[in-house]
């Protein structure tokens, strides 16, 4: 029989259900693996931690779609981990990290359940947040570049790929970049004859038992909490309401947060609502009928956890790189970010001055008294503003 209104087609949510799990696996896979090892990972621990993460979310996500027949779609926290590439060192190493990610899932779970504290985010302008971030992505976004005075023969070709898919298909243009390097590690791995230890490419979780610093609370859980709220999960709300969907808050605050500290221990630094890709599954791509568009997430949710399956063995492929390849890849991926990410923090002239501190200090990799420079950054982009554009703040607008 063919479909009808009354017998609707499954196969528009299905398929956009794979494209949104493939889209946002393949498009920072290779940021958040960089961060994990970044962070102190073994590359069996950076494996264990995408496995747990990708299982978990997916999980979450057919858990929430079902329950509140919503398009809800969750995401790695993709800013999240490029913050963990640019941390400072801190006592306490892999395992404080751990604690630091089991702390930040617990102040997420908070922010669902404490109104007060959803407020106190809602109150951190939006000028500095997007400069912290900014300022994190700088030394990923550099990664390209100065990866091509080393190993100039292996970068550029991605280089091209990445533009020439931005320019004629943005959505796959990561997605091709990341193939791309498989092949270009492939052809390495075969010339300089290297062979892989497939063993290790098996589906594994490690786990490491937390250990819990102050450094590590205002290098890592601090700032990650801030960039995922600010940079995921208040988006990620307000693209379900653009396409006229409400999100239930306490709900998705439970199970990313919960999410998160179930999955610290077994590597995976924090979960949150899907940004960007979550238009692939509660947009027009998904189906005409919009109460239907649920069992896109749904397929989505369904697709994650068939690539967790395989994340352990591009871990392995990826950890047989040369140097600063994989970090090419991330690189290309976060530069639309972080544009982004520039554009909204200039776009008030009355508050540039505090953005661009915030973001100099992010990016410049200081360290105080054990504490890396996102935490920083916060602190002196506040102190300016207070400082200088406090009066062009408190006036009316005409």
């Amino acid at each position: 029989m063919p479909p009808t209104a009354t017998h609707p087609t499954l196969r528009e949510p299905v398929l956009a259900g794979v494209v949104t799990a493939l889209a946002g696996f393949t498009s920072s896979f290779a940021v958040v693996l960089a961060g994990l090892r970044a962070a102190g990972a073994t590359e069996q621990q950076a494996a264990s931690g995408l496995l747990a993460l990708t299982v978990i979310f997916g999980a979450g996500m057919i858990l929430l779609s079902t329950v509140y027949r919503l398009p809800i779609t969750l995401a790695w926290s993709t800013p999240g981990a490029a913050l963990l590439a640019g941390a400072a060192s801190y006592d306490g190493g892999w395992p404080a990290a751990v604690g630091a990610f089991i702390v930040t899932g617990a102040l997420i779970v908070a922010t669902g359940t404490i109104p007060a504290l959803g407020r106190l985010i809602g109150r951190i302008p939006t000028a500095l947040a997007q400069a912290m971030l900014a300022g994190v992505l700088l030394p990923l976004c550099l990664a390209p570049f100065q990866a091509l005075g080393s190993i100039p023969l292996l970068v550029l070709p991605l280089i091209l790929i990445w533009l020439a898919g931005t320019r004629f298909a943005p959505r796959w243009a990561v997605p091709l970049t990341l193939l791309g390097a498989l092949l270009v590690i492939a052809g390495y791995l075969v010339i300089n004859r290297i062979t892989l230890d497939w063993a290790a490419a098996a589906p594994t979780v490690e786990l490491t038992t937390p250990e819990f610093s102050v450094q590590a609370m205002a290098s890592i859980a601090l700032p990650l909490y801030i960039v995922t709220m600010a940079s995921q999960n208040v988006p990620g709300v307000a693209v379900l309401a653009s396409f006229g969907y409400r999100t239930p808050w306490r709900a998705s605050m439970f199970v990313t947060g919960l999410g998160t500290a179930a999955a610290a221990p077994f590597g995976g630094h924090a979960m949150n609502l899907a940004a960007l890709s979550a238009a692939l599954s509660a947009g027009e791509t998904a189906g005409h009928d919009r109460s239907r568009r649920w069992i896109a997430a749904v397929s989505a949710g369904c697709c994650y956890l068939v690539l967790a399956s395989v994340s352990a063995a591009l871990v392995t492929v990826v950890a047989a790189a040369p140097p600063g390849l994989i970090e090419t890849v991330a690189g290309l991926a976060l530069m639309g970010t972080m544009a982004t990410a520039l554009a909204a923090a200039l776009a008030e002239v009355g508050q540039r001055m505090s953005a661009v501190v915030t973001f100099l200090v992010a990016a410049s990799g200081l360290t105080l008294a054990g504490v890396g420079g996102a935490f920083w950054a916060l602190i002196a982009g506040l102190l300016v503003r207070w400082v200088l554009e406090r009066r062009s703040i408190d006036q009316p607008r005409p």
